[in-house]
């Protein structure tokens, strides 16, 4: 599966040290690398589709300080999708309100037939840039004549849109509007965050020594500056694995 790693806080911090324990995990994980430093709708994000251990271009980069107020980082294992730049993570879709929607995501959507509109409109092959552009598609179906969306309701529509997708589907993600950073895991201690008194960071496994925690099962959260501020209604949608979806991964992988 792939990796994610998340930052949200009050300052910026450098975050250079997380990171390079992060894409060490890469030798695990070959099929690309990605960052993205965000700020309210600044979003710069750097990626490529090769092993991060393996890339010039990332070791030069991490040998610079690397420090924003949110930050996310993913490493890639196909599942679906080559290994090219358009499938590697974060993904990034502006609305029509001018938000800056980025997402990572760790699993695979086996059944949700709504995202499959948008295969032969997207960039690239991947589930998961697919579950971005039906996301923003919500959002932007609800934001007309004028209507602006608070930060509740968007919350809200992205909490029913959670829901739904996360039946028979593997779906930890870590999303960013501009305001807030959505969390969800529905797969069993697959996504840990460790608290700090302003801050909090996400990774599939922890980095350092601390007290991390395991990011609440089956619920989406959203933060600001480190802070949680809503927590969704919990489903009963854990994704465990089973014999036909991994056979439906291997095919996705190799090609048949």
């Amino acid at each position: 599966m792939c990796e994610l790693f998340g930052y949200s806080g009050k300052t910026e911090i450098v975050i250079n040290e997380y990171l390079k324990m992060f894409f060490k995990h890469s030798t695990k994980h070959p099929n690309g690398w990605g960052i993205a430093c965000m700020d309210r709708n600044e979003t710069i994000i750097e990626k490529e589709p090769i092993q991060a251990t393996k890339s010039h271009y990332l070791k030069a980069r991490l040998s610079c300080p690397i420090a924003s107020k949110n930050i996310f980082a993913h490493i890639r294992y196909a599942t679906v999708g080559n290994e090219e730049y358009n499938n590697c993570h974060p993904y990034i879709k502006t609305d029509n309100k001018g938000r800056k929607w980025t997402l990572i995501h760790n699993g695979t959507i086996f059944d949700f037939k709504p995202l499959s509109r948008y295969i032969d409109t997207q960039k690239g092959t991947t589930d998961s840039e697919r579950i971005l552009l039906y996301i923003v598609d919500k959002i932007n179906s609800v934001e007309v004549n004028g209507k602006q969306l608070s930060g509740r309701e968007r919350f809200e529509i992205i909490d029913c849109i959670i829901r739904n997708m996360s039946k028979g589907n593997k779906l930890n993600l870590l999303i960013y509007d501009g305001e807030y950073t959505y969390v969800h895991s529905n797969y069993r201690e697959s996504l840990s965050f460790l608290k700090g008194s302003d801050s909090i960071i996400f990774s599939t496994s922890p980095l350092i020594r601390g007290n991390w925690q395991s990011v609440p099962f089956n619920t989406l959260l959203a933060y600001k500056e480190g802070e949680l501020i809503f927590t969704g209604k919990r489903h009963n949608h854990e994704y465990i694995e089973n014999e036909e979806d991994m056979k439906l991964v291997y095919r996705y992988f190799s090609g048949l």
